[in-house]
């Protein structure tokens, strides 16, 4: 694959010693592709977003960006090198205003931040309007923009986004999916992680079911959300109306 952006094989990980939550995950991202994952919990779905971004040791297999190795390279390394990551919880700072969130966003590399706000703003015309608020005070929607906002400051190739959905009413739910296509269709590829499994599937180019730290599944986003295998296995537990 010539627009091959990001790959990772025969990947096995794990947070304690002798105890693997990974047990050799493949994954692959073209230029401008739009990746989901799902699968049940404890699958390994954050796991190997951690993983990718230098957060959980890989005991074994490889990770590379544009053919160049980045196994268990640190995560502000990964940031220098345009993969951006946002966490599930915890993602921002909330005694911090929005502005200074996003500062924080861009601190390897301060000079662009006018520039760069510029940009984010286009995309969440909110974080321009409010930028003096404390974020502490946000909803969780609004919390989700400025985490967002936050990892695009750094104008990054890859964009890591685990479970965007949790903890939203299905009305954000829409919105952060709607945000995560504006991203994409800006040039930013993405991974996504997401507990929403129908909606994940409907909005990736191509998606991965994990199952206990494997790929089971793999294949177009809508292809699988129409394979019978999946929908009895899988959507039916995890799809949400």
């Amino acid at each position: 694959m010539s627009d091959l952006l990001l790959d990772a094989s025969d990947v096995t990980a794990g947070y304690l010693p002798g105890i693997d939550i990974l047990t050799g995950c493949n994954l692959t991202l073209a230029e401008g592709e739009f990746v989901g994952i799902i699968g049940p919990n404890g699958a390994g779905k954050s796991t190997l977003l951690k993983s990718l971004f230098g957060l959980v040791n890989i005991r074994s297999g490889s990770v590379t960006l544009r053919g160049e190795d980045i196994t268990n390279a640190s995560a502000h390394g990964l940031v220098s090198k345009g993969v951006g990551y946002v966490p599930q919880t915890q993602n921002i700072f909330p005694s911090l205003t929005i502005e200074e969130n996003l500062e924080m966003g861009l601190y390897l590399r301060p000079k662009r931040f006018r520039e760069r706000f510029d940009v984010v703003a286009e995309l969440f015309p909110l974080l321009k309007n409010r930028r003096k608020q404390r974020a502490g005070g946000l909803s969780g929607g609004e919390r989700q923009m400025v985490a967002m906002g936050r990892a695009l400051m750094m104008d990054p190739r890859v964009l890591l986004l685990d479970e965007p959905s949790a903890g939203l009413s299905p009305a954000l739910q829409d919105e952060a999916f709607l945000r995560a296509r504006e991203i994409n269709a800006t040039g930013v590829s993405i991974i996504m992680v997401e507990q929403n499994a129908r909606r994940c599937l409907q909005i990736s180019h191509r998606a991965y079911v994990l199952d206990q730290g494997r790929n089971a599944y793999t294949g177009p986003g809508r292809e699988l959300l129409n394979d019978p295998k999946v929908i009895e296995l899988y959507l039916g537990t995890l799809a949400q109306a």
